[in-house]
Formats: C-alpha cells, structure tokens, sequence
C-alpha cells in the first residue's frame, strides 16, 4: 500500500515547492522594484534575471494548471463506462446468485410442502410455484441484459438475435437484423457498445415509439464496424446536447461512440421514424488487417 504512495506524494512535494519558490520570486521582485523606485535608481541587469525567473515560475504554474484540469473527452466516458459496466456485472451476479438461488431454493421448498398438504391446497401451491417460475425468469432476464455474458461465447451477431428474439416476443413489431458478414475480431470494448446501444434503441421504441417495424444492420467495412437501426415510430427532436435535455438514453449512446472514438448521427422527426447510425473505427492494431480484406470477407 506504501510503495504506491510515494509517487503522488513526490508529486505533490515537488508541484508546492514550485508554487513557494514562485512566490518568493514575485514577492521578491515586487519588493526590489519599489526600493528602486523609492530610491530612484535604474534597474540592474540581476533585478532583470529575477523579473524572468518570476515569469518563468508563475508560466509553468500555469502549464501544470492547464494539465490537470485538462479533459479527453473519449478517456472520460471510457473509464465512466468502464465504471457503470463494473457495476452492471456485479449488480447482474448479485441477481443471478443471490436472489435466483434463493427463489430456486423456495420452489423446492414448494415442492415438497406440495407433497404434503391436503388436496385442496394443491391449486394455491400450483399458482404459487407458476409465481416463483416467473419470477425467476424475470431475474435471469435482468442479469443478462445487465451482463450479456453471451457476447464471448456466442459472439456479437447471434447474442442481439437472442436479445431481439427474447424482448420482441410478445410484441406486434416486425424486426429484422442484416449481417451478410463475419464478425469474427471484434473487439469486445466495440461489440459491447453495439450491444449496449441497440438494447437501448429497442427499449426507447417499444417505451415511446409505437413503431411497426424495425431494421437493425451491421456493415463491416475498412474504416470501421457500421451499426444502423431504423424504425418507423412517432420520432422526435434529438437535442444538441441530450445529457442537459433529460435524453439520458441517447447520452449514454454518444458516450459509448465518444469513447471509442468513433461518430453517432441520430435523425428524428415527429412522424417520420427514427434513424440511428454509429460508426466505430477498428483499433491500430486491426486497422491495416481491415483496409485489406477480401471481397468474400466484405
């Protein structure tokens, strides 16, 4: 634990004793130039050296300044998410663990209170262990969509068709999901964004667009990995700046593209559907390998 604290203390010893030397500098220089105006006398060349050095200390006081206020946007909302992602598994294992277990353990508990209750007891604990049953699938459904774990075996495009498949089922939208591609070497920071996004696109539909139809596609190309999603809802006026207009969805969105680095364009208009695309650009070290594949892979 020690060992770690030395740098940030070296750190902040050398950053005060950079602040005290120029302070004594400028109190300094003050000091010698009204002494010479009191005596009237010119200034000398080493009242000029400490005028410099004055000027010096307070520029790389404003440098450091400068440095640790400065912000990435990309490095912010990545080590947010990275953040808000740590607590989605944790919070999807608690749920899995905790509370599944123990809705596991009141069905066999049921189960064998079953066995032994008079007859006409029989239909209450039926409608009970149909309770626990549902209850227990709502569970699982909120761990995975809070922790995907299926990203990494099954892969990207087969985990948003069981996605679509499982929060579409009972609804009266038509879907498709296009991806005449491979998939194979994407990231996992970049299919988890598209994951992420997309479950929030489908969520903001069926909360307030009333669409019909939706159209979900992924295009592999040289300068990065597509995502486009379409339907034809109520729309409605994107804001320039979603996070300050309430639009937490569509901000959680350009946070996940900005920390990839990559460009999010929304179009909506009330009436005319809704027009999702994202483009994520593949890392340095698979960069070269996209801009040569073949035309079987595209």
């Amino acid at each position: 634990m020690f060992p770690r604290l030395k740098t940030p203390l070296r750190c902040c010893s050398r950053t005060a004793l950079l602040r005290w030397t120029t302070i004594v500098l400028c109190v300094a220089s003050v000091v010698a130039n009204l002494l010479l105006y009191m005596a009237g006398k010119p200034m000398p060349a080493s009242l000029l050296l400490l005028h410099a050095a004055a000027m010096l200390g307070v520029g790389l006081q404003v440098s450091l300044g400068a440095g640790s206020i400065r912000l990435h946007p990309a490095e912010l909302a990545k080590r947010m998410l990275k953040v808000q992602e740590g607590e989605r598994q944790q919070l999807s294992r608690e749920l899995h663990d905790d509370i599944g277990q123990l809705l596991t353990a009141a069905k066999l508990q049921l189960q064998w209170l079953q066995r032994r209750v008079p007859d006409e007891l029989h239909s209450h604990c039926d409608t009970l262990r149909t309770t626990l049953d549902d209850a227990l699938g709502n569970v699982r459904d909120v761990s995975a969509l809070l922790n995907p774990r299926q990203l990494a075996s099954l892969g990207l495009e087969a985990s948003l068709r069981a996605h679509l498949l499982r929060t579409l089922e009972n609804t009266d939208v038509h879907w498709s999901l296009a991806c005449n591609q491979r998939l194979r070497g994407i990231d996992e920071a970049v299919a988890m964004a598209v994951f992420r996004i997309t479950q929030e696109a489908v969520t903001n539909m069926l909360r307030h667009a009333q669409a019909r139809n939706l159209s979900i596609r992924l295009q592999r190309s040289p300068a990065g990995l597509a995502l486009k999603i379409e339907d034809d809802g109520r729309g409605f006026l994107p804001a320039r700046h979603p996070a300050a207009s309430g639009q937490r969805g569509l901000a959680g969105m350009q946070e996940r593209v900005t920390a990839l680095q990559g460009r999010l364009q929304i179009t909506s208009q009330p009436g005319l559907g809704t027009q999702i695309e994202a483009l994520f650009p593949w890392p340095p070290r698979t960069r070269e390998r996209a801009r040569t594949l073949t035309a079987h892979d595209l």
